[in-house]
């Protein structure tokens, strides 16, 4: 799926969490209902079927109850996309990737054959399934998942974050079977737009004491028999990802990279000169070297989050919204697509079992307010949970794609509303989890409450969209007969 994360590490971020936050958006044409689930403890024993790849996998023991954004519609099978476990670590899955005809060539995807019956590998569909019930740290999510990876391959390239409350760790696919999985510096961030990211990585750390790297058992071996190394001259045991493993396509330039840039010149305004010409193979929209990490001027918050997860490049002259021969140049953020925004937050001021606040807002990111869920309870609010294909203003998912359609069509009138519900619903739902920390409040109860608050700011912002939008239909006449 067309996607755009950002990892934040605990000392990059306001209060010392961890953050993971993911945009999952649907392909072009396409709109994927979602929902909010807390999922009872898998079945050691029952046989999981990939719907896509038609593999067949028996779950093992030690599995625990998790939160999961599973699709509403299920013809493609679950697609859980992320969530927290009981035991507070958190899973998002997947950012798509790109790569390049080389490593392709050296270890092929693994597609179900439809001919022979051949099942195919794990992907998006499968992994949050396959892996978060049963990991115990984000580092051990990654051997999970890696070791399902050798085993049966995948049949598309994925970019999987891992969280617990002390380390993020960032996991790509490399081929069918192979991958890589770097730690995130505790003191930065991470941007990641559909596109292999890792650009610096440490062999002998992923086949040693694996501090800061890990990766499939053959790496080493699979890049040197198929000459995947690009690196120049003597670097030591560091080498790039992104230009051994990735792509480098003019589509990355106007797709992709824009994103990173976006976010950085965002997060880093003073790193630039983001809005210069020159040097623009460092600073553009285009450039090929934006760091996979940085530093940020500031500790980020969950509201830097949710604001470059939206960003459709205001502010430059490729906003679709500013008119103008630039405009709509590169592929927004907040796109119309977006089918719902994760972001796992684990805290480390409050009772363990308060620490995992899933926060989620779906639809449109441009016209969507992001809230805060508890994740350790064993059932969501209706609000949020019973979203079907059925078009209705009775549930969150499907208020926020008509906001996001109507006020998209009435930008200038609408904004203002939006601008406040985004404002408004997000810092009353937040107070509401900090009045439940306060009083050791019931977690469902507190959660019920955050989506009758959902509901009734919604459904105003509804009203007043529908307003604006129809006071600008063409077939309006200023004359009434009153």
């Amino acid at each position: 799926m067309p996607c755009t994360t950002i990892l934040i590490g605990k000392r990059a971020s306001y209060d010392g969490s961890t953050i993971v936050a993911r945009n999952e958006d649907s392909a072009n044409g396409e709109f994927c209902p979602k929902r909010f689930v807390a999922r009872e403890a898998p079945k050691a024993g029952d046989v999981y079927e990939s719907v896509i790849s038609h593999l067949r996998i028996e779950l093992p023991e030690g599995g625990v109850r998790y939160t999961a954004l599973p699709n509403a519609d299920l013809k493609e099978g679950l697609w859980e996309e992320a969530g927290f476990s009981a035991r507070n670590v958190g899973m998002s899955a997947t950012e798509t990737l790109t790569s390049n005809e080389r490593v392709l060539a050296a270890d092929p995807l693994v597609r179900y054959d439809k001919e022979t019956g051949a099942p195919g590998g794990i992907g998006e569909e499968d992994m949050v399934t396959l892996v978060l019930p049963y990991m115990t740290s984000a580092r051990d999510g990654v051997e999970r998942l890696g070791a399902l990876l050798e085993r049966y391959g995948t049949y598309e390239m994925n970019g999987i974050a891992f969280s617990d409350a002390n380390e993020i760790w960032w996991m790509e696919t490399v081929g069918g079977h192979h991958w890589i999985a770097r730690r995130v510096p505790d003191d930065c961030y991470v941007t990641m737009p559909n596109q292999l990211g890792i650009d610096d990585f440490d062999l002998d750390d992923a086949f040693g004491e694996q501090v800061e790297s890990m990766c499939s058992a053959d790496l080493r071996e699979w890049m040197a028999e198929n000459h995947l190394d690009l690196t120049i001259g003597l670097r030591g045991t560091h080498f790039n990802p992104r230009d051994a493993f990735g792509s480098h396509s003019d589509s990355d330039h106007v797709y992709n990279t824009p994103r990173a840039w976006a976010m950085q010149r965002v997060l880093n305004p003073h790193a630039g000169p983001w809005d210069t010409a020159a040097p623009a193979a460092d600073f553009g929209p285009e450039s090929d070297t934006i760091p996979w990490c940085r530093e940020p001027e500031r500790k980020l918050t969950i509201e830097d989050v949710k604001y470059v997860l939206s960003l459709h490049y205001q502010g430059t002259p490729y906003d679709p919204y500013a008119g103008g021969e630039k405009a709509g140049r590169y592929r927004p953020i907040g796109i119309n697509r977006n089918s719902q925004l994760a972001v796992l937050q684990l805290r480390p001021h409050v009772a363990p079992e308060r620490a995992a606040l899933q926060w989620i807002a779906y639809g449109s990111n441009a016209f969507n307010a992001l809230v805060p869920l508890y994740a350790n309870v064993c059932e969501t609010p209706a609000y949020l949970e019973d979203t079907t294909t059925r078009v209705t203003s009775e549930n969150f998912y499907w208020a926020n794609r008509l906001v996001g359609a109507l006020a998209d069509a009435a930008y200038g009138a609408c904004l203002p509303h939006v601008e406040r519900y985004q404002e408004a619903l997000t810092s009353r739902c937040a107070a509401l989890v900090r009045a439940c920390d306060a009083e050791d409040g019931d977690l469902v109860a507190c959660n019920q409450a955050i989506a009758d608050e959902c509901r009734r700011q919604t459904e105003d912002l509804l009203d007043k969209v529908l307003y604006e939008t129809s006071m600008r239909m063409r077939n309006g006449f200023s004359r009434s007969d009153n």
